[in-house]
């Protein structure tokens, strides 16, 4: 079995994701994604998003990723403002609340940490 393989991110065909209503601040954004590898345990998930223009309020999981187009300002709750734009790394952690401004349609690609496996699901 080979796990190795590339992908060509900028072309690559994404999959709807539907936004909770609650999410959406303003606007009519749109999310689409890709998971292109996830670890057995299912912990670990890499992959590919994009969201079109508008206003949305997530809580984060932790995660890195790199904006490979598009522009958007994040703000947290309780902490910074990020600008994000191509070529940026950003790095959330669990629990962040943010609201999304996404100026121009993003697409990042990312890993998401979903934290270890509880004691009682290690049985």
């Amino acid at each position: 079995m080979i796990n190795s393989f590339a992908l060509h991110v900028p072309d690559a065909e994404l999959e709807p994701e539907p936004l909770d209503p609650e999410q959406i601040v303003s606007g009519t954004p749109e999310v689409t994604g890709k998971v292109v590898r996830e670890s057995a345990d299912g912990r670990r998930v890499h992959g590919i998003w994009q969201i079109t223009p508008g206003v949305v309020t997530d809580t984060e999981a932790d995660e890195v990723f790199v904006v490979l187009s598009g522009r958007a300002t994040v703000e947290f709750q309780d902490g910074p403002v990020l600008e994000l734009g191509p070529g940026d790394l950003a790095v959330l952690r669990e629990g962040d609340r943010t609201t999304w401004t996404v100026h121009e349609t993003l697409r990042k690609v990312y890993t998401v940490d979903l934290g270890p496996v509880a004691a009682a699901d290690e049985d």
